[in-house]
């Protein structure tokens, strides 16, 4: 009986690169999710600092510091600062590591719709 001889020498001692090659490279994916989750994460908390402030100072304004700090919780932050000047109001909301500021401004009354064509 005749063996078969494999014809040159050309992809001998490839056999199995494919498999650590791919272990390689699925290690290398899940590092780079890991370490992006933080920074998803405090994107997240900044943007909704951000909101939870702006309506904060919102509420602030028009009722007081009581309902600026409620409404802050109601959007997942916690009331850090609270300054009145007048009619104005200045929060400041933390959500996670993240925090921001915001202002707003009290006007008598109902606030006139705007005037079309203007």
């Amino acid at each position: 009986m005749a063996r078969c001889r494999h014809a040159g020498g050309a992809g001998r001692g490839d056999g199995g690169q494919a498999l650590p090659l791919a272990a390689a490279m699925v290690a290398v994916v899940v590092v780079a999710l890991v370490a992006l989750v933080p920074v998803g994460r405090a994107l997240v908390d900044r943007a909704q600092a951000r909101t939870a402030a702006d309506a904060a100072a919102l509420a602030g304004a028009a009722e007081g510091e009581a309902a600026a700090a409620e409404v802050a919780s109601a959007n997942g932050g916690r009331l850090v600062r609270f300054e009145r000047a007048g009619s104005e109001v200045t929060v400041r909301v933390a959500v996670g590591d993240a925090e921001a500021d915001a202002r707003a401004q009290a006007f008598p009354g109902p606030v006139p719709a705007p005037v079309a064509g203007r």
